[in-house]
This record gives C-alpha cells, sequence and structure tokens, in this order.
C-alpha cells in the first residue's frame, strides 16, 4: 500500500481515486448459515481479499506513517458516526432542490468533465493486483476476451489495459452516462480503436437497452469501479437487470465503491442529504455508501456473490495531528445463474 496517499478530502467536490494496492486470496472460507453481520469481518472469518499489511498494534505508533491498514472501529466511534448522520437528517436538501438534481443528473457529471477534463483521476494501475482478471485477460495466450468499464470517466481503467495489453484478440469498451467524458476518451492519445470503444451508455437505462453495438451475454468481464454509488437506491434493480443481460454465462463483475461511515459521508454538512446515506456533492454529483449486508442484498439477486469485503484504512495528517478513517467495498460477482438469464 502507498504512504503517500492524499490527506485532504473534500465531501463538497468528486472524490479524487485512490492509488490503493491489494492482493487477493483466492481462497474464501465457507461459513454455515446466514452471516453476521454485527461482528467485523475478521471475527466471522470472512476475508475474501486481503488488504495492506501496515497494521497499528500500538496507539503510540499512530503518528508514525500517513496511513494503517485494518483499522477497526470501537463502539465509541461508530456512535459518533451515528450522530453525525442524525444531524444530516435533519437538514437534508430541499424538496425544490433535491428535484433539481435528481431530473438531470447527467448534467452534473458533463460539468464535472468539462472542468476537470482529464487530471482529475489517477490512472489506475494498480488493478492488475486488485482484480489478476483483468491482468490475465492481457496475457498473449488468453483468447478472445471482451471487457466493459461501466462508468469509464477519463479511460482509468481502460487506458492501463490498453498500455500493458498483448492479446491480440482482446476487446475493451468504455460507456458512461456523461457524452462529455466518452469524448475525452475517444479523444485521448492513450485510445486505441483496434481494441476500444467507447459510447455514452446509462447503467440504469430503464429500456433495457445496451450500448450501442453490444449483442446480449457478450460480456467476459465487467469493471465498476466507484460508480454504482451514483445511482439513486430506485435505480438499483434495473441497473442489476442490466448487467445481467450484458453478461456470457460465468461472466464476472469487479466491483469497488465507497463504504458506509467513510470519512466523506460523515462530512457532509447541512443541505447535502438526499434519502438515508445518498448525497449531492458541491458539483452537484450524487454519491451512496453502502454496507457489506446491502451489496449481497442487490446483487445476489440475479449474480453468485464471490467475495466482498470491506477495506479500511486509518489516513494520517502528522503534521496537523488529524486521523482520517476511508472505508472501500470491494466484490467480485459471477453470472452463475444462467438458467436465469433472458
Amino acid at each position: 500500500m502507498s504512504a503517500e496517499m492524499e490527506n485532504k478530502i473534500s465531501a463538497d467536490s468528486a472524490p479524487s481515486e485512490e492509488n490503493n494496492v491489494v492482493s487477493v486470496d483466492e481462497t474464501v472460507p465457507k461459513t454455515n448459515g446466514e452471516k453476521d453481520w454485527t461482528i467485523s469481518r475478521e471475527d466471522r472469518g470472512d476475508r475474501p481479499f486481503t488488504f495492506g499489511q501496515r497494521y497499528l498494534t500500538s496507539e503510540d505508533d499512530v503518528w508514525n506513517h500517513n496511513a494503517w491498514d485494518h483499522v477497526e472501529w470501537g463502539e465509541e466511534q461508530r456512535v459518533e458516526a451515528e450522530e453525525k448522520l442524525a444531524k444530516q437528517r435533519e437538514m437534508p436538501v430541499k424538496p425544490f432542490d433535491k428535484s433539481l438534481f435528481m431530473g438531470n443528473p447527467a448534467k452534473y457529471w458533463d460539468q464535472f468533465y468539462r472542468n476537470n477534463q482529464a487530471n482529475f483521476f489517477k490512472d489506475r494501475k494498480w488493478l492488475r493486483v486488485e482484480f489478476p482478471a483483468l491482468y490475465e485477460a492481457q496475457k498473449p495466450d488468453a483468447g478472445p476476451i471482451s471487457i466493459l468499464e461501466v462508468g469509464c470517466g477519463a479511460g482509468n481503467t481502460m487506458f492501463p489495459v490498453l498500455q500493458n495489453n498483448e492479446n491480440p484478440h482482446l476487446s475493451i469498451m468504455g460507456v458512461d452516462y456523461s457524452r462529455q467524458a466518452v469524448k475525452i476518451v475517444r479523444e485521448s492519445e492513450h485510445f486505441d480503436s483496434k481494441y476500444a470503444r467507447a459510447e455514452v451508455w446509462d447503467l440504469a437505462e430503464p429500456t433495457g437497452a445496451l450500448p450501442e453495438g453490444v449483442e446480449p451475454h457478450s460480456v467476459d468481464i465487467i469493471v465498476m469501479i466507484f460508480v454504482f454509488s451514483a445511482l439513486a437506491p430506485e435505480q438499483w434493480t434495473q441497473a442489476v437487470s442490466n448487467l445481467k443481460k450484458l453478461l456470457k454465462p460465468n461472466g464476472r463483475i469487479l466491483f469497488r465503491d465507497y463504504g458506509r461511515y467513510d470519512l466523506t459521508q460523515l462530512r457532509f454538512k447541512a443541505g447535502r442529504l438526499l434519502d438515508d446515506n445518498f448525497y449531492i456533492r458541491g458539483d452537484g454529483t450524487r454519491v451512496y455508501f453502502f454496507t457489506e449486508e446491502e451489496l449481497h442484498e442487490i446483487f445476489g439477486t440475479e449474480f453468485e456473490v464471490i467475495k466482498v469485503a470491506t477495506d479500511r484504512r486509518l489516513m494520517v495528517n502528522r503534521q496537523r495531528k488529524l486521523k482520517m478513517y476511508r472505508i472501500w467495498l470491494q466484490a467480485e460477482f459471477k453470472n452463475s445463474k444462467v438458467e436465469e438469464s433472458k
């Protein structure tokens, strides 16, 4: 894990890309019956991912590094977080403003990419470690493999894959709700039309129409990184249905997004809450903060849940003596319920 991660985070702007590096443990412990979501992932023996390995064993050492891994919260911290959320619920977004923000979300993402162009996010060079399936797809003997990056933004998954690709039969498509984002990808010097395409597409497209040129059940790997959180909860069912329609039998979804009580959630001030755990940023873009249980419920209806894990980081500003807790969720889902495919 890099110790040079940003310590300054604003809840009033879209989040910067975290330069996280993790390794994956493919051996997933099996448990009998339902999981107990009231205890930590480690205590219930659920360790599908192994994230960073810098452990804080003594509070006296906290200021020695910029970041610490697997820092579990105590009851006092959870109570404090719930108190902050309760204050947010006292002053939600005004109904008129909510209707504006919910009416045309693409407008705000277009504006975001006009303002930031391709410089806001860093290329995700850690993808081959986070998600080995992407690395395997790039090998020269991997054969025909189709990758779809949903919410491609400035090409933050597409371009690292293209730059390292040795597979002559690889195809990768980036789709985004924002026309401006797709324009940035197509005009990039890293865009290679021999292997790549970019199209405008709504993940929650209500008609079920797929991206232009994509046939049903033709995609091997779907990548969604900090994307699903931009959807309103009432769009989740349609989005999952659309993903189901895209994937081949045994195709996989690689997922990373924001977790409940993440620093950015707790920093939201009055007038930013749209619905429970769903917010509007200062630039008009939306963000939801998930729990592991919610991901099981959302995706488990249509997919086999291979892995779901919480990546917890204690970020430290040593100069100002500030502690900042980041929480992300990472998951992998498989289209093994092929008999239900439509």
